[in-house]
């Protein structure tokens, strides 16, 4: 978890002669009223607007507020400004982006100047991929001329936590469930419970397919492919060192001849200039749940089964919950679908956590991952309490994604903790009707299973699917893989308003 953070830097001197044109730096001029330090709103002011914003339109985005609010929001996160750069809404990649180095240069010059300060006083990191940087901004009228600039496509909070603590008490964080199936507000749980014998079967050598799995004719399409010759990319809390299902002993049993690899990009750190990951093992048990509902092996431990036992998986520790708040964890996914992206043995990204809003460097990020031929699949969103009234989070809330949820078993209603809306594509039966349970999965302990549920399980339990699908047709394209799904699930050729085209027949869909 985040430490408390500190003050990163002292108070910054006064104006100083601009030596880079407004012309120059795409900027019109700032009049007297933007040039005023007004006295910051508060908190409690902020959230406000905030959630206003998401219970009228169910979203919210810094670009529609006005200069003090953003400003004063930066106030009470260390001023840390994330600013997305380029000529034109898409222009996000620097590689695509001719004149990206010098917008950028220009920028920082306008930022010296006005902040009275260095570039190496004021700049946090600047992407090596993306049109985007991080900068320390602290007088209103900086932050007003960025945003006027005709060459910054977004200039936001890079460290705002909306979720944290309102008065001294912790507000709630419930996007997704523990392992156990309730919630911590942070997703994050090391439980492992005996299963009962009526959510699995059992296949050769000695396999447990959980019941979702037969909800959704799995087993029956494991007769036409396995996910062989596949990468799923896991963007999530990284994966437990103690469940060797998901290490050594990864192509055991039926899973032979396919690979996995983790990596680590999540700083925990409260300094944002820092870069020393804490490596990738999974510190929260959230993304190890993950993992395993999406391709753990065909096993002769007795442990439940992925969908996709023969696909490869590559995992991304990027975050330390699955609430993505704060400078790291954002920063953290980006690097994570920008790596992926740039993987060519990757076509499948599958992450179950989410924020309640955007943020634009992660849109950035998967806007990326898209363009490179990934197929995305991201969590609804699960919540129990505060979150409740929100439909789709981001960034499952994107174009660019596939948004997945869970339903009860034999109904369309949705889980008791899911968010539905216009916006999911694909649903997944993750809760029992009768017993209310939810989903058996390998827990974060070796030799030992588990419960997961909530739109995160249906999140990689569609991404399994999906394997399957690409493996049976290895040369189709993105569109082809995600139109095969749609075509077998329950609602085609019609979408329902919540729930999208449903459940997945993924028999249908290898056939």
């Amino acid at each position: 978890m985040m430490k408390n953070y500190v003050k990163l830097l002292s108070v910054f001197a006064a104006f100083s002669i601009v030596s880079c044109s407004p012309e120059e730096a795409g900027t019109e001029a700032i009049s007297p009223t933007e040039q005023k330090q007004l006295a910051p709103l508060s908190t409690e002011q902020i959230n406000g607007q905030i959630e206003n914003s998401l219970r009228a339109t169910g979203d919210f985005n810094w670009n529609q507020s006005d200069n003090h609010f953003v400003w004063s929001a930066l106030h009470h996160s260390e001023f840390i400004v994330s600013i997305g750069f380029g000529s034109a809404p898409q222009d996000i990649q620097r590689a695509k982006s001719p004149n990206g180095k010098r917008m950028e240069m220009q920028l920082l010059d306008m930022i010296s100047d006005l902040e009275g300060v260095s570039k190496r006083e004021f700049l946090v990191f600047s992407d090596p991929v993306l049109n985007t940087m991080d900068v320390i901004v602290k007088k209103q009228s900086t932050l007003a001329a960025l945003r006027k600039s005709k060459n910054v496509r977004y200039a936001e909070p890079g460290n705002y936590r909306f979720l944290g603590t309102r008065n001294g008490v912790e507000r709630p964080r419930d996007l997704t469930e523990t392992s156990s199936g309730v919630s911590s507000g942070s997703g994050c749980g090391y439980d492992a419970t005996a299963l009962s014998p009526a959510d699995f079967t059992t296949v050769s050598p000695n396999a447990r397919v959980a019941w979702t799995l037969t909800h959704h004719n799995v087993p029956q399409a494991w007769n036409h492919a396995t996910g062989a010759g596949v990468g799923i990319g896991i963007v999530d809390t990284g994966i437990s060192p103690q469940q060797t299902l998901l290490g050594a002993s990864f192509n055991t049993g039926a899973s032979s001849g396919r690979s996995i690899q983790k990596f680590g990009v999540y700083v925990d750190s409260a300094w944002p200039w820092s870069t020393a990951t804490d490596g990738f093992n999974d510190l929260c048990g959230h993304g190890t749940s993950m993992a395993s509902a999406a391709a753990a092996p065909r096993n002769n431990s007795g442990l439940p089964v992925g969908v996709a036992y023969n696909a490869n998986l590559i995992s991304y520790r990027a975050a330390s919950n699955v609430v993505l708040e704060g400078y790291h964890e954002q920063e953290g996914v980006k690097k994570a679908f920008t790596a992926l992206g740039n993987n060519s043995g990757v076509k499948i990204i599958s992450m179950s956590m989410g924020h309640v809003f955007s943020v634009g460097k992660i849109s950035d990020a998967i806007k990326f991952a898209h363009s490179k031929g990934k197929l995305i699949f991201c969590a609804a969103g699960t919540s129990t309490s505060f979150t409740t009234f929100v439909g789709v989070i981001f960034p499952a809330s994107m174009n660019e994604v596939v948004a997945v949820t869970g339903v009860k078993e034999g109904s369309y209603a949705k889980c008791d903790v899911c968010h539905t809306g216009g916006k999911v594509e694909f649903t997944v039966a993750m809760q029992r009707a009768s017993s209310g349970n939810t989903v058996p999965v390998a827990s974060y302990y070796n030799d030992q299973s588990d419960y997961v549920g909530g739109s995160s399980v249906a999140t990689a339990t569609t991404a399994g699917m999906a394997a399957l699908v690409w493996s049976k047709y290895p040369t189709w394209t993105r569109d082809q893989v995600l139109n095969r799904l749609r075509q077998s699930a329950h609602f085609y050729p019609n979408k329902n308003s919540q729930f999208g085209y449903g459940n997945i027949n993924a028999m249908l869909a290898v056939q």
